[in-house]
């Protein structure tokens, strides 16, 4: 199994890393940390330098109870980074946006893959990724970050989040997204509660079992808090065994804060042999 990010083609036989890199004052855990360029430019070297695959570039968070932020303004958060990395790093700069004008923007500063929180449902979204070479992460997601936490209901989790995520990707690749360009994201914490999290995590394998690279963000999340009482900065541990879970039952891509031991965790993984074949 690979992925196809422009020039970039990432083998994905063994599970990888991608680095967060928040480029906002709101994100829930690195919010604030990296708002000058130059700091930001550092702390994208830092990521590769530990291991990243991909890096991923947010100007927007999408936290629960998070305040849509104007295109012009993302635009100005990101743009900058993606020109500078695009010619810097040797892995691919994904941006997490959900707006199809952001999309157009990065990609023509560099970026080779966007990751969708709204999974190219927005109008214009499929025709701005179908008419580059970029990867694109289709996450699912009930509801909007404002407030999609409010009260999350499903009949069976694991089931509609496949369905969700299959029609997504049939779409896309009917649009003329290649399908060795499409990553599916189950979507942890985007409109679901600690049960919901918990089935996804424990059901992956039907989800990768559709035979699309499956991404999974579980870094420092409320869930993570939830099941070991610790505040976001104490989360590593709980972090890296909620990847390891992941990556048993399918993921391909992890996306973490923490790229180093996330990286390591992987790699003991990986040399035991105890990941599912899909």
């Amino acid at each position: 199994m690979h992925l196809q990010c422009g020039r970039h083609r990432i083998d994905l036989a063994h599970p990888v890393v991608m680095g967060v890199l928040n480029v906002t004052p709101d994100s829930f855990s690195d919010g604030g940390l990296y708002l000058e360029p130059a700091a930001a430019l550092d702390r994208a070297v830092q990521l590769v330098e530990q291991g990243a695959a991909i890096v991923d570039i947010g100007g927007e968070s999408t936290r629960p109870g998070a305040a849509p932020v104007p295109a012009g303004e993302e635009l100005r958060r990101v743009v900058p980074i993606v020109e500078r990395l695009a010619g810097t790093l040797s892995v691919p700069v994904s941006v997490d946006t959900r707006k199809p004008e952001v999309m157009r923007a990065v990609l023509a500063a560099g970026a080779t893959m966007v990751n969708d929180v709204m999974a190219l449902r927005a109008p214009g979204a499929v025709e701005a990724i179908a008419s580059s070479a970029a990867a694109v992460c289709l996450m699912h997601m009930q509801g909007e970050p404002g407030t999609m936490q409010a009260a999350p209901r499903y009949g069976d989790a694991v089931a509609e989040v496949r369905g969700f995520l299959r029609v997504r990707a049939a779409d896309c690749m009917a649009a003329g997204i290649a399908r060795e360009r499409l990553v599916v994201d189950p979507g942890f914490g985007f409109g679901k509660t600690l049960e919901h999290n918990l089935a996804l995590l424990a059901g992956l394998s039907a989800i990768a079992a559709d035979g699309l690279p499956v991404l999974v963000g579980l870094s420092r999340k409320r869930m993570i808090g939830a099941l070991t009482g610790r505040a976001e900065d104490e989360r590593l541990a709980g972090s890296l065994a909620a990847a390891v879970v992941a990556a048993i039952n399918g993921a391909r891509i992890i996306r973490a804060h923490d790229v180093a031991a996330t990286v390591d965790a992987l790699a003991v993984l990986s040399a035991s042999g105890a990941m599912r074949d899909n």
